[in-house]
């Protein structure tokens, strides 16, 4: 996992944790949240794995249930021991086990950024989420501006928090601070849209970063 990618992933959290007034926060608040931005992700990331052990552990009582109630073990003397049967991959099966895959990569990537941020990439992760967030400090205004002019029929004030935060987060990346490629600010907007928020969120943050570029002729 890239540090940088960290870095956004930590803003998304620390982000979610400002009220309206950006301006009132100091550099040591913010670095007070991003420590606690970091035991949040932990936090989430134990509530994944203990979902996916869950899930795991109900999978297995299923398939033993399915096998000693499969007509070669009912057939069997009472007292001996349940012997394989096939099982085919059913719609269900497969479904549970996605959604295992997609909570332990959840889990991984917040354990990863837990690691960044507390080992030998700490001062790089931290680091660029300070810039991230002071940079929207600092244009809080023109941003959120920005969000309004391309959020076209949407009121901003209802717009998702998860949302105007994950633009804000990319917006001062690309206009503000423009060290990543634009290519790489935009997948992982996206990619934040759809972890955090929905696939219509993906589709809404890709468009309006799109036109964000466009307008700014931004390379």
């Amino acid at each position: 996992m890239q540090a940088r990618r960290a870095s956004r992933e930590l803003s998304f959290i620390l982000f979610s944790q400002f009220d309206k007034n950006i301006k009132k926060y100091t550099d040591d608040n913010i670095e007070d949240i991003i420590v606690k931005s970091v035991r949040i992700l932990l936090g989430s990331a134990t509530d994944e794995l203990k979902v996916s052990l869950g899930a795991l552990i109900d999978m297995k009582n299923k398939i033993e249930d399915y096998e000693a109630e499969h007509e070669i073990n009912l057939n069997r003397p009472m007292g001996s021991a349940n012997v394989p049967v096939p099982m085919a991959l059913t719609s269900d099966v497969s479904g549970r086990i996605n959604e295992m895959i997609d909570v332990a990569d959840k889990a991984l990537l917040a354990l990863e950024i837990a690691e960044f941020t507390t080992l030998d990439s700490q001062k790089e992760v931290k680091d660029y989420a300070l810039k991230i967030a002071k940079a929207y400090q600092k244009n809080s205004k023109e941003i959120d501006e920005i969000i309004k002019k391309y959020a076209i029929g949407w009121d901003f004030d209802r717009l998702v928090k998860m949302d105007k935060d994950i633009l804000r987060i990319a917006i001062s990346e690309l206009l503000f601070i423009k060290e990543a490629p634009m290519k790489v600010v935009v997948d992982e907007a996206v990619e934040l849209a759809k972890k955090y928020s929905t696939e219509d969120s993906a589709s809404f943050i890709n468009g309006i970063l799109a036109k964000v570029i466009v307008d700014n002729g931004l390379k």
